[in-house]
C-alpha cells in the first residue's frame, strides 16, 4: 500500500507533468489596445462588470450573493466599490475560475456557470480583471498539497525540491496567463469599445522573511511559494502592458500585511475573522477599493507617465 506522503508527492508529480503538457500550446498573437478609454472617469450610475477567482469573489465575507457555485459574497471588493461610488454592478466573479473561464463555461461546486465574458456589454464602463492563479492548478497545490508536504517535512523544502525537476512548466503557466488576459482586454474591448479595463494584482501572501504556523510550509519551501505568487504578479502586470490597460498593483499597497504578519489581510490555514483560508480577508478586499476608487475617479496616467 501506499504511504501518504508517497500518494502527496505523485499527485504533486502529476500535476507538474499536467502543467507541461497543458500549458505547450502556440502563442496566439493577440494585441489589444485598452489606452484610448484610460482617461474615463468613472461616475455615478456607470456600469461596472467584475471578472475573476477567489480573490475577487469574496469567500467567507459576508451574506452571500448566491451566485451558483461560486462563494461570491457582498463584501467583496466589487460590492463595496459599487456600493461606494453608486455604479451598477454586474459581479461575475467565481472561486476556482481559470483564464479558460473568461470565454467558457465554470463547473464550479457543481454549478455551470456561463463564461464570464457574457456579462460585457456595449455600455459597460469599467471592467476589472484579476485571475490567473488557478491556471494549472498551482495556487491550490500550493496552499493544499505543498503544507501537506510540509507538514510531513517541514524543515525541508519538499515542493521546492519536486518543482526543479520541470524547471520551464511554471513559466509556461505564467506566460499563458499573460497571453490569456491580453486576449480577455481584446474580447471586452470588442464588446464594450469604451470600457475603462483595470487588471488587478494579486496581494502579498507569502512573506518575503521568515516562517509562522498560520502558513505550515516546509521551512525551504517559502522563497519558492513567494516567488511563484510574484511570477503571477509579474504575468498580469506584463498583460496588462501589452493591452495597454491599467494594472492596480496590489502587491506593493499590500506590503507587510501577508499571512505571517503582525496585521494579515490574508487568512492563513485556520482564519482569525470572517473568512476562509489562503484568502483574503475583509481589509484585503477593502484595501483594493480604496485603490481602485482612487484610480478610476480620475483620468488614468498616460502610458509615457
Amino acid at each position: 500500500m501506499k504511504t501518504w506522503r508517497s500518494v502527496t508527492a505523485l499527485s504533486l508529480a502529476l500535476l507538474v507533468l499536467l502543467v507541461v503538457a497543458g500549458s505547450c500550446s502556440t502563442k496566439k498573437q493577440i494585441k489589444a489596445d485598452a489606452s484610448s478609454n484610460r482617461d474615463r472617469v468613472i461616475e455615478t450610475g456607470d456600469t461596472y462588470v467584475a471578472l475573476g477567482d477567489s480573490n475577487t469573489s469574496g469567500p467567507g465575507l459576508g451574506t452571500p450573493t448566491f451566485v451558483p457555485g461560486c462563494q461570491q459574497t457582498i463584501g467583496n471588493y466589487p460590492h463595496l466599490l459599487a456600493e461606494e461610488m453608486d455604479l451598477d454592478l454586474v459581479d461575475v466573479s467565481c472561486g476556482g475560475a481559470k483564464t479558460e473561464n473568461m470565454t467558457e463555461e465554470q463547473t464550479a461546486l457543481g454549478d455551470k456557470v456561463p463564461p464570464q465574458l457574457d456579462a460585457i456589454r456595449k455600455d459597460t464602463a469599467l471592467v476589472t480583471l484579476s485571475i490567473g492563479g488557478n491556471d494549472g492548478d498551482v495556487y491550490g497545490s500550493l496552499v493544499l498539497n505543498c503544507v501537506r508536504l510540509g507538514a510531513k517535512d517541514p524543515t525541508g523544502a519538499p515542493c521546492s525540491d519536486l518543482a526543479r525537476k520541470h524547471p520551464t512548466a511554471l513559466k509556461k503557466v505564467f506566460d499563458g496567463v499573460t497571453d490569456a488576459i491580453v486576449a480577455t482586454v481584446a474580447a471586452v474591448l470588442d464588446k464594450a469599445p469604451k470600457a475603462r479595463i483595470v487588471v488587478i494584482g494579486y496581494p502579498q501572501i507569502i512573506p518575503a522573511d521568515g516562517a509562522c504556523a498560520a502558513l505550515p510550509l516546509g521551512e525551504g519551501d517559502y522563497p519558492f511559494a513567494r516567488g511563484v505568487m510574484e511570477q503571477f504578479d509579474k504575468a498580469q502586470a506584463e498583460a496588462a502592458k501589452e493591452a495597454k490597460a491599467e494594472f492596480l498593483d496590489m502587491w506593493t499597497a499590500t506590503e507587510g500585511h501577508d499571512i505571517c504578519s503582525e496585521d494579515p489581510w490574508v487568512a492563513g490555514v485556520r482564519p482569525q475573522e470572517a473568512g476562509i483560508a489562503y484568502h483574503p480577508y475583509a481589509a484585503g478586499q477593502e484595501a483594493v477599493v480604496e485603490e481602485l476608487q482612487a484610480l478610476v475617479s480620475a483620468p488614468g496616467a498616460s502610458l509615457g507617465s
